[in-house]
């Protein structure tokens, strides 16, 4: 895992775990099978003193590998186990500089941060608990991942703080280099309120299509009465865009012709007025209510003076800044740990036990590639996060597209007025 993905995968380990536990497993703790057993009791390496059991290795494999483990062979198996334990190596490194630095959260963090992560799951408290005993863990060991997380990223946090805000100067030279990144693409900007008719808490109230559809009601009629839509958004909506009133963000026409073209066909449409509401969609199981918030016809050059550019320059600016000061100071620390890869010394001690493997369940041909890279999502998230720290340049291309094109995830065709579709559940 090369070290420039460190803190990114930091940032997403504990979350990736989150992510499996409602994704599906297809089950709890399972033997290796064919592709090679281990004691779980095992070593794998130490940290200062410090073990990491192979207890801890598989049960990451398990999950990021969500069920495809026992088509590994023995190779690919050995393969994924090094990438994990070298990930866990590296976050015990910064826990302890974390231990060090006095960053570690206290209870009543760890208390929110566990319930906002089940709350932002959608999931019932019984849905919640099948789904962490399916994936072969309990409330204490998820509270233990997020109270290493936001130890390190506290950690982060305290040092990245060190970064000062750029000159006038550099962020003059940074748009001037990158004017092509600035531009505005002609598109909408969009607000929605969202029903979902699943319980997504235990006060939620819409359990079902008919609380869902009396919910739905009442919005409508408080709109139609002319309620302010960001002030029912953030009363009534069940979507974590309910904290900006609703704010689904501007998304430019080409991407929403991509992935919603008779959405997108309805909102540039010019007879569709600024404003106007339309409503209820159904989308993937949600009913969605919309406000055409802005449009424009044709795309736009942005200059330092339009508002928000300057922010969004300083923002990259630091954030890249802080990256690189983030992964300089994990590469001395560690540099500076005493790090015992029990595991790698014995890949060489017995280099061997690695020649002849095959598959230990064939797999059809037309997957072939793709079971072949499912060894390791840790490897995918490092792959995938390859180019986070590739530079500011880079860093600005993307950033100046995703302010002015956020998208919103809507996919049907919008109708003016607040008149239900029939198919709407």
């Amino acid at each position: 895992m090369r070290k420039t993905n460190f803190f990114k995968y930091l940032a997403i380990a504990v979350l990736a775990t989150f992510t499996f536990i409602f994704t599906g497993c297809p089950g709890g703790p399972k033997p290796n099978g064919p592709a090679g057993a281990t004691d779980p009791n095992e070593v794998a390496a130490t940290v200062n003193g410090t073990a990491i059991k192979m207890e801890e290795v598989e049960r990451a494999i398990r999950q990021q590998a969500q069920g495809q483990e026992s088509k590994l062979s023995q190779l690919e198996l050995t393969q994924a186990r090094l990438q994990v334990l070298e990930q866990l190596i590296q976050q015990e490194v910064m826990f302890q500089k974390a231990e060090a630095e006095a960053t570690i959260p206290t209870p009543e963090e760890v208390t929110a941060a566990f319930n906002k992560m089940k709350t932002d799951s959608g999931a019932s408290k019984e849905e919640f608990d099948k789904k962490m005993k399916e994936a072969g863990e309990t409330e204490d060991s998820l509270r233990d991942k997020m109270k290493n997380q936001l130890a390190i990223q506290k950690l982060v946090d305290k040092i990245s703080g060190k970064v000062e805000p750029p000159k006038d100067s550099e962020i003059e030279a940074f748009y001037n280099g990158n004017k092509e990144a600035f531009v505005k693409k002609r598109g909408v900007k969009l607000a929605a309120i969202v029903v979902d008719p699943r319980k997504t808490s235990e006060d939620d109230t819409t359990v079902d299509e008919a609380s869902t559809n009396l919910k739905l009601k009442e919005i409508i009629d408080q709109l139609n009465q002319g309620a302010d839509f960001a002030t029912v958004a953030r009363e009534k909506s069940e979507d974590p865009s309910k904290v900006r009133g609703g704010d689904f963000g501007y998304f430019g026409e080409d991407e929403l012709k991509q992935r919603y073209p008779q959405l997108a066909a309805g909102f540039m449409d010019p007879n569709f007025q600024i404003g106007k509401i339309a409503g209820p969609l159904n989308i993937e199981g949600r009913a969605f209510i919309f406000k055409l918030q802005e449009r424009n016809e044709k795309d736009e050059n942005q200059t330092l003076e339009t508002p928000g550019v300057r922010q969004q320059i300083t923002d990259n600016l630091v954030n890249t800044r802080k990256q690189i000061l983030s992964a300089s100071y994990a590469a001395i620390a560690m540099n500076e740990a005493k790090i015992d890869n029990l595991l790698a010394k014995k890949v060489v001690e017995n280099p061997n036990e690695l020649s002849g493997a095959r598959p230990a369940t064939p797999a059809p041909a037309a997957n072939s590639n793709t079971e072949a890279n499912s060894n390791s999502a840790a490897e995918a998230n490092a792959n995938t996060n390859a180019n986070a720290n590739a530079g500011e340049k880079d860093d600005a291309k993307k950033s100046g597209d995703a302010a002015s094109n956020t998208a919103a995830k809507p996919a049907a065709s919008p109708k003016e007025g607040t008149e239900k579709k029939d198919d709407k559940k």
